[in-house]
């Protein structure tokens, strides 16, 4: 017969509690951000290998997951599915990177709002050491007995979710574009027709072939616009060299305060001044983003 001699486990409950704190900082914070800004970390993701066009409906969901975890790992009676669905979460982030490391490798992680984090070698030992402290919360702490709590809880953070992807999607739908634009040194104005923004980085490799791929399109009326995010002074030349017939705007600063993205290359189409559609960096993998161009109208 064995005795247990008080306090034996309260060590475990401790290390399972501060294991928590921890995780539940980590993915509030992470998942916070995606969820309530899921058009702007879609982005982010679809940098991160996610298919193009569903880097937004990933950053709900993955925003939701995240920040259910948080709130099973704060709530004592339900740390253990807590702790559970945080190492399920991590596990997945190391196969995601793991198998496109050789793709990703120097990229920056982007998993929050503030800190950065490059991928690499430590990447794999920071979400280890994440791992466990999740098992850490699920093996000592006390079997969850009731699954009404936890369903409350998905049930409540996918509503606000929900919420703050159709709050998202408002604000974007028919943005107008500041006019008039000075384009090649003239007051252009963009409300009426149709007109594509093309914001690009001249030293970004990505969006050089991207230009390149575009300057075999048939645009017929459309006007095209180009807007370097960065070194203007090497506009003139990014167009001649890749062949692309635009023009060129330089008030990036204006036009970004408008049409919030990451990072280039990044594509707006305007329909008397208006948004019609975006293109991410992911939507200029050739053959996209010319089969959406063509649909739309913009090309021929």
């Amino acid at each position: 017969m064995s005795v247990e001699i008080p306090g034996g486990r309260s060590w475990k409950r401790t290390a399972a509690l501060i294991a928590a704190l921890v995780l539940a900082l980590i993915f509030a914070v992470s998942g916070g951000w995606k969820l309530l800004d899921p058009f702007r970390t879609g982005q982010v993701l679809e940098q991160a290998k996610v298919p193009g066009g569903y880097g937004t409906v990933g950053a709900s969901v993955l925003g939701t997951i995240e920040v259910l975890a948080a709130v099973l790992l704060l709530v004592p009676r339900y740390r253990r599915w807590g702790g559970l669905l945080a190492s399920g979460l991590l596990v997945f982030f190391i196969a995601w990177i793991g198998y496109y490391y050789k793709d990703l490798v120097g990229q920056e992680c982007s998993c929050f709002p503030i800190i950065k984090r490059s991928i690499g070698p430590m990447f794999f030992v920071t979400d280890g050491l994440m791992l466990a402290l999740g098992a850490i919360a699920y093996f000592w702490s006390p079997v969850v007995r009731s699954i009404k709590g936890p369903a409350i809880a998905l049930a409540s953070v996918a509503a606000l979710a929900i919420a703050a992807y159709g709050f998202g999607a408002v604000q974007r739908t028919g943005l107008a574009a500041p006019s008039p634009m000075v384009v090649d040194g003239k007051p252009v104005s963009v409300m009426n027709g149709k007109v594509f923004l093309f914001f690009y980085d001249p030293m970004c490799m990505h969006c050089n072939k991207a230009a390149k791929f575009m300057s075999h399109f048939n645009w017929g009326d459309t006007k095209v616009i180009a807007i370097p995010t960065n070194d203007p002074q090497f506009a003139e030349g990014f167009l001649h060299d890749n062949g692309f017939k635009a023009g060129t705007a330089l008030e990036v600063a204006k036009l970004r305060g408008t049409f919030k993205f990451v990072d280039p290359p990044y594509g707006v189409a305007l329909v008397d001044g208006h948004q019609k559609a975006t293109f991410g960096i992911s939507q200029f993998e050739p053959p996209a983003p010319e089969a959406d161009l063509r649909k739309l109208g913009f090309i021929q």
